[in-house]
């Protein structure tokens, strides 16, 4: 019984050890909550911090997915602020869901409605947003990013799961308007009595056309994102390069000092020499 008693026990210190251990393991989601909450400025010195820490922790995989952490853009960081420290996340997916649900339902009223109710909730996340990140008077450039994402959030249940980790502003590109501004007719309009061949052909040309030229434009600002990404990074090592050129320089200057006066110091020792031994000469001489 005792002998029994003893391994219970055993196992029971064992699996506290476990939790414990578990409790002590470097978790790579908080610190990325960290990351994506700091400031862009910040960006970068924390993500050396955070790496160096899981590194210290033994934990390699989660040190090289920190070091790999790309620098969002400030509309970005507006938007993952919305969902590191409030439910944004959860309230854009549901209402995304009730929207998809009622286009497949072709329910107009129900879409027009929801519609009403996206524009309220992407304002008020977007104030919320920058009232978070203490941007009193945005630009209007960063406004429109910021109410993008947060539509296509609306509108692409992918761009909502990525809120939090997101590192350049989104766009909904897919076809129709959905994401910004949908709705339609509760009741079909009837249709003409004889259809125009040729001005159908023309207008499915001309829709085919807009289709083409709002995914060129989609491409283009994605590009545009990621260029402006790309530089900021690339703005942050110059800095960085710079300062390090600076102190180089006023080492080199310290240690040109250093040898003009280690070499004063010889001639002038030099000097002392040859006077001595001149000296010793001389006084050798009067004996």
């Amino acid at each position: 019984m005792a002998g029994r008693s003893g391994r219970v026990c055993g196992e029971a210190f064992s699996a506290i050890v476990d939790i414990v251990a578990d409790d002590a393991r470097f978790s790579v989601d908080d610190a990325l909550d960290r990351l994506y909450a700091a400031r862009p400025e910040d960006f970068t010195a924390q993500r050396t911090q955070l790496a160096a820490e899981a590194k210290r922790s033994g934990d390699a995989a989660a040190a090289k997915q920190i070091s790999g952490s790309r620098k969002p853009t400030v509309a970005a960081w507006v938007a993952n602020l919305l969902a590191l420290r409030g439910t944004a996340r959860a309230s854009l997916a549901d209402l995304g869901a009730r929207l998809r649900e009622a286009h497949a339902a072709m329910d107009g009223e129900a879409i027009r409605t929801l519609t009403g109710e996206q524009r309220r909730l992407v304002d008020e996340l977007s104030r919320a947003g920058f009232l978070a990140a203490g941007v009193a008077e945005p630009s209007a450039a960063l406004r429109d990013d910021v109410t993008a994402t947060l539509q296509a959030a609306v509108a692409d249940p992918d761009v909502a799961a990525r809120l939090g980790r997101l590192t350049k502003a989104e766009q909904w590109s897919g076809f129709g308007e959905f994401g910004t501004v949908t709705a339609v007719s509760a009741k079909r309009a009837p249709a003409p009595a004889k259809a125009a061949p040729a001005k159908a052909a023309d207008k499915k040309a001309d829709d085919e056309r807009a289709r083409e030229a709002r995914a060129a434009l989609a491409a283009a600002e994605h590009r545009k994102s990621e260029a402006d990404a790309a530089l900021t990074e690339l703005q942050s090592d110059l800095a960085r390069a710079r300062l390090r050129a600076d102190d180089a320089r006023r080492r080199l200057a310290d240690a040109e000092q250093a040898v003009t006066a280690a070499e004063d110091a010889y001639a002038a020792g030099k000097r002392e020499s040859g006077a001595a031994t001149a000296a010793v000469k001389a006084a050798k001489s009067t004996r």
